[in-house]
């Protein structure tokens, strides 16, 4: 395995920063919170994760205010009228007109499946239930592939902690159109389903490999491995470091674009590595991971750190010019997720004796697959 890059500390500096009493602002100019774009309820979702993944490192009540500050604005975001979470908030609280993004949808869902899974904190995984069980519904209209898979991810974290017919009928629905419209296709030059790679492509490959596993189905499993390989093959470079896909590749585009190349691709990458490596016990996903966590700190194509460990920061991405200065909500949080996820990763003893990290199954082998039985 190539030499590991360095592992830091937990610092919430900068995600203090841009937390005011609502949420996380999700712009920053330099390291400075731009609050004339308000919040996201996406962003707000990925610091609910944060907060329970350094839950487990600092302790509980080091993140509890947090974790219910985004409970809270989670609960504030849901329109009973439509059954939807609304995406974007005003700094003076208020809501902008519409219904929001399905993205926006399916992330909450994520982080509350989450948070009903692995929060010590009873009441507020009782209020995540709650909220997660009135926004099931809604998946049923879900359409755009990482929505899918980010609902998918957050049902399934529900159905290991607290199993349920509503949960686990929309899983199953969920996994089914994720599963019939994300099969690799059968151009090997361009195995993936959709006519260009966007952005945080590794979501969907991550939330089938996970539903595959809890449904028993091997060729939703391999299907997943077969496009993360050709997610891999098509983003390491010849150097051998990663370097994330700027937004918009398709076959008929030529060179791959180089540039911006984003904090959320690295991470997604990471996280479908990880139960890809979960799934199988394939070093090769392992080597993934840690050239994805690598990148942050200075393996990629500019040889420069675009995450500030030392503040608990990224920049909001790689560019020709170098690392993108402004330090907004979604890049600092994709970095904290991919730390503690490597963290969780160099602690581990066992294949066995693995714990589950937010976001993930316990995975058995891809043999123990038709074991597998459904919740």
């Amino acid at each position: 395995m190539p030499e590991q890059a360095p592992l830091h500390p937990v610092v919430r500096h900068h995600l203090g920063a841009l937390t005011d009493d609502v949420g996380i602002v999700r712009d920053a100019i330099g390291s400075r919170p731009d609050p004339s774009h308000g919040y996201r309820t996406e962003d707000v979702a990925l610091a609910l994760l944060v907060d329970l993944l350094h839950g487990r490192e600092l302790g509980w009540p080091a993140v509890a205010d947090s974790a219910w500050r985004s409970v809270r604005f989670i609960g504030a975001a849901f329109d009973p009228a439509v059954g939807r979470f609304r995406s974007l908030r005003r700094i003076d609280g208020s809501w902008a007109d519409g219904i929001g993004s399905e993205a926006c949808h399916g992330r909450a869902i994520w982080a509350l499946g989450e948070a009903v899974a692995i929060s010590p904190d009873r009441a507020l995984t009782e209020s995540a239930a709650a909220l997660l069980t009135r926004a099931l519904p809604a998946t049923g209209g879900l359409t755009v592939a990482r929505a899918q898979a980010s609902a998918l991810l957050g049902c399934d974290a529900a159905l290991r902690a607290a199993p349920g017919r509503a949960t686990a009928r929309a899983h199953r629905q969920l996994a089914e159109r994720l599963g019939e419209a994300f099969r690799p296709g059968a151009a090997s030059a361009w195995p993936w389903p959709e006519p260009q790679l966007a952005s945080e492509n590794g979501l969907p490959v991550q939330a089938l490999i996970v539903a595959g596993v809890r449904l028993g189905s091997r060729p939703m499993v391999d299907g997943g491995l077969e496009l993360l390989d050709w997610l891999i093959s098509v983003q390491t470079a010849p150097a051998g470091h990663l370097f994330p896909i700027g937004d918009g590749w398709s076959p008929r585009g030529g060179e791959i674009p180089a540039f911006d190349q984003r904090p959320i691709e690295a991470t997604s990458l990471l996280l479908a590595a990880e139960v890809a490596y979960r799934a199988t016990d394939h070093g090769r996903y392992r080597i993934a991971m840690e050239r994805a966590y690598a990148w942050f700190l200075g393996r990629n194509d500019l040889r420069v750190e675009v995450a500030d460990p030392a503040s608990g920061a990224s920049g909001d991405g790689l560019t020709p010019r170098g690392v993108d200065a402004n330090q907004g909500a979604e890049s600092t949080l994709a970095w904290l997720i991919a730390l503690e996820h490597v963290r969780s990763l160099r602690g581990e003893r066992s294949f066995a004796a693995r714990s589950q990290a937010p976001g993930h199954v316990a995975l058995p082998s891809t043999d123990e697959l038709t074991q597998v039985a459904v919740s």
